[in-house]
């Protein structure tokens, strides 16, 4: 087992060094798995179970070579800046597949890419719900030459919920696993977590995915897998944005089925007068929503997932 450093010395500023680990498989040859997390600074739980997996993994059971990158975003993890690279307040999420000529975050994202992401065959990228948001667990695949084999990534992960999104509609541009899908990488992303919490359940439920996906990929023996319920599977996405600046109340929980016209929440003026109502433009699941009331004009609310 290889543990090393990527070293960017082209960025502004001081030089940036991206640990990861490298282990190169004993029992044969096979894939070329790529696990990153801290693509998100203070989205921890994906981050604590590559530790775990660093620690854990024999690489005698090992076929083919897995790598290991538990925090991309190392500006946003030591300050505990959430969605952003502090630097220039970019999402490095939307960046991907990144530009030198760029801003830093532009420019991170494309050392990122073609140290991690273009040498892979396959890539899992592991986020949780940043500190203002409240999350139920999913897997995000993208529509692509290569969907199937990242769909079937996704129905081993172990949530409860999958979501394709499509080529036309991507609702989140820029990410790693569309990024990874463009070059014909098969790739999800896996949210497990809430809220900035590193708590045991979600580290675990990331830990055992990883796991589960090594298995499916014939990586390490079937038995390190375990049994999964086949996850409701949703077509596309709704984000929802508030046009005005004020105090977010939602009505509804993550996890909770939908129905068009239904209430999910309500934006209101620091009186309570309401401002802005909020109702499911389909049916579906709130995935993802903010649990923070501060809310400023454009601000993302919810993550509504089609039925």
């Amino acid at each position: 087992m290889e543990r090393t450093a990527l070293t960017l010395d082209t960025l502004p500023g001081d030089p940036l060094e991206i640990l990861y680990a490298r282990v190169t498989g004993r029992a044969g040859e096979g894939p070329r798995l790529t696990v990153v997390a801290g693509v998100h600074g203070t989205e921890y739980t994906g981050m604590a179970a590559l530790m775990r997996l660093i620690g854990q993994l024999d690489p005698e059971q090992l076929r083919g070579t897995l790598t290991v990158v538990p925090v991309l975003n190392q500006l946003a993890f030591w300050s505990r800046t959430p969605f952003v690279v502090p630097a220039d307040g970019k999402n490095l999420n939307r960046a991907f597949p990144g530009d030198p000529a760029g801003s830093y975050t532009d420019a991170l994202a494309h050392e990122l890419f073609e140290a991690f992401i273009r040498p892979s065959d396959v890539l899992l990228d592991l986020h949780a719900g940043d500190l203002p948001e409240a999350l139920e667990p999913f897997c995000l695949y993208e529509e692509s030459p290569v969907e199937d084999r990242a769909r079937e990534l996704a129905l081993v992960y172990g949530t409860g919920h999958v979501v394709r999104q499509s080529a036309a509609a991507r609702t989140v541009g820029g990410s790693t696993s569309a990024a990874a899908a463009d070059i014909g990488v098969p790739a999800i992303v896996a949210e497990i977590g809430a809220n900035g919490i590193c708590d045991e359940a979600s580290v675990a439920g990331h830990l055992q995915g990883v796991r589960n996906v090594l298995a499916h990929l014939g990586m390490l023996p079937a038995d390190v897998a375990v049994p999964v319920a086949p996850p409701v599977e949703h077509d596309g996405w709704a984000w929802l944005r508030t046009p005005v600046r004020g105090f977010w109340q939602a009505a509804v929980a993550v996890g909770a089925q939908v129905r068009t016209g239904d209430l999910l929440g309500v934006v209101l003026d620091p009186w309570g007068d309401e401002l802005h109502r909020v109702t499911a433009p389909a049916d579906g699941v709130p995935l993802f929503l903010t649990s923070s009331p501060a809310v400023l004009e454009d601000g993302l609310l919810l993550g509504l997932a089609r039925s």
